[in-house]
């Protein structure tokens, strides 16, 4: 029998033997144990022969469920984004547009995806297959959208901005470490300052105002805001060019 496919993996496509004796081991079990080693230890220390060190079975036996390394890694990265933020529940202001409060906390959970799994950053890039909770993900922004007047390509567009703001700024943070980013940044800043201060003053004063709320959350609500002022012009302007001129 042919290997099963990414795509039969991650969507469940593949139909299973119905007869025979009950599997010592389960794709969702597999994929879990993965998913704990990669946390604990990064991606690059995770092997077929530690996985199935770790499940207590031979790594011939894992071949059963997953082919190879890819395809257990398309189903990682899919069980690490987990299911999309409810944003259909989330209060919202009547004053602002319907879908700006549920954009950012699509964005913000995202964000905190990516903070709580790092290895999950180098996976969410380039052609890959999409599994089905990545795709939730988008259903649920794109649903966000549907009546904002954007084209559907300007709706992925957004979603794209969104997705590569959390994913950039998750990097930069866990590049430092979640624990010492704020005061590595301080101490980088400082140091800094006092080496430009004479050949760059106003940058250097720039810098010393900001101190270290240049990095970490605040960057990441700065940002989303930003992004979402960007997107909120650009549809009040479509909607203005749409309405009719009176006495026309």
């Amino acid at each position: 029998m042919a290997q099963p496919s990414t795509v039969e993996l991650l969507w469940g496509t593949r139909q299973r033997p119905k007869r025979g004796p009950k599997p010592a081991l389960t794709l969702e079990g597999i994929v879990a144990e993965a998913v704990a080693i990669a946390d604990a230890d990064g991606l690059a220390e995770l092997s077929m022969q530690r996985l199935a060190q770790g499940l207590g079975f031979t790594k011939m036996s894992l071949y059963r469920y997953v082919p190879g390394k890819a395809e257990l890694t398309a189903l990682m990265l899919d069980s690490a984004l987990g299911a999309p933020p409810d944003i259909a529940a989330v209060d919202r202001d009547p004053a602002d547009e319907p879908w700006r409060v549920g954009l950012r906390r699509w964005c913000e959970s995202l964000y905190e995806r990516f903070r709580a799994h790092p290895w999950a950053l180098e996976l969410a890039v380039g052609a890959r297959p999409v599994g089905p909770n990545e795709m939730a993900w988008m259903e649920v922004a794109l649903l966000d959208l549907a009546d904002s007047g954007l084209t559907t390509s300007e709706c992925l567009d957004t979603i794209a901005m969104l997705a590569g703001h959390a994913r950039g700024l998750a990097q930069q943070v866990l590049a430092a470490g979640p624990q010492d980013f704020q005061d590595s940044i301080a101490a980088q800043l400082a140091e800094m300052r006092e080496a430009a201060a004479q050949r760059y003053p106003v940058a250097s004063a720039a810098f010393a105002e900001a101190g270290a709320a240049a990095g970490g959350d605040g960057a990441l609500s700065f940002g989303i805001d930003r992004i979402l002022d960007g997107l909120g012009v650009h549809i009040a302007r479509r909607r203005d060019a749409r309405r009719p001129i009176v006495g026309a």
